[in-house]
């Protein structure tokens, strides 16, 4: 098989808006689609070689570092990573706890970030998937020193974050703190890796959407469904719109755009934020 081909990973790359991601995306590229079972990337491998793209199912679970490592080599088998797009991810309203919710997702995107750094070259880009939540909480509500932990001691980090949201009344808000503890980690984290890569060339950044009509986030209209007024359309993002969004920020002549992220709700936390306007003669 060839090794010389620009390969793009997408992990939570089976549906919603990675799926959308790359239909926005060069077919100069191949892709690798990552899910915890390649039997439900199936759909989504058909779907996108009929429209011309080659793309290679692979089983990852992100939040076991050895799952990422396998993720990694078998990416590097195929050619250079060029693009890693980790769109992996659980919500309050999926079967869950708040310990799994942070490992997923705060601790795969420490694994994803790791592990492939360690690959790539100059002119590459690593894109982590946030949230708008991690907007909602108050700054002086954010464990921004709990983070810390997350290179040194997983555990303690996991159980202290967990620990935090305990304080919560009924298990959705609890897994609903937690979610939003781990996408706050999400820009955090992309931000620290942003200047330790960035020496090598490397280009980190995050992107946090409101609430968007996929599967995922269907199940969250009940309770998240609140912020939808909040927005300057008074709708929800389409995994359409989104796709380009990630596309666009993950492309490589986007080459000074770091350190940052990039949030995509409509609006909805800027007004949450007390934002107000004036017209004045």
């Amino acid at each position: 098989m060839e090794n010389n081909k620009k390969i793009v990973v997408v992990t939570g790359g089976g549906s919603g808006m990675g799926l959308a991601t790359i239909k926005n995306m060069d077919k100069d590229y191949t892709f690798i689609i990552s899910g915890r079972t390649v039997a439900r990337l199936e759909n989504a491998v058909n779907e996108l070689t009929s429209l011309g793209y080659e793309v290679y199912p692979y089983s990852c679970d992100v939040s076991k570092r050895e799952s990422v490592v396998s993720l990694v080599e078998y990416a590097t088998s195929l050619g250079e990573v060029k693009i890693v797009i980790n769109a992996a991810g659980v919500s309050p309203a999926m079967k869950t706890n708040p310990e799994q919710v942070l490992r997923i997702n705060a601790l795969g995107t420490v694994y994803v970030n790791q592990e492939f750094s360690k690959v790539m070259a100059r002119g590459s880009v690593i894109l982590d998937i946030a949230s708008n939540s991690a907007y909602v909480l108050p700054s002086f509500m954010a464990p921004t020193g709990t983070y810390k932990l997350a290179e040194k001691n997983e555990d303690a980090f996991v159980k202290k974050l967990a620990r935090k949201a305990s304080i919560m009344p009924g298990e959705y808000y609890k897994k609903g703190m937690a979610y939003t503890f781990s996408k706050l980690f999400v820009i955090w984290y992309a931000k620290k890796c942003a200047f330790e890569y960035g020496k090598r060339g490397i280009r980190i950044v995050s992107l946090s959407p409101g609430l968007i009509a996929t599967d995922m986030g269907n199940m969250e209209v009940e309770v998240g469904g609140s912020l939808i007024p909040n927005t300057a359309e008074n709708r929800m993002g389409t995994p359409e719109e989104l796709g380009y969004a990630i596309a666009t920020v993950a492309d490589p002549r986007n080459g000074f755009l770091t350190a940052v992220d990039v949030l995509c709700d409509g609006g909805s936390s800027t007004r949450m934020h007390g934002f107000k306007f004036t017209l004045k003669d």
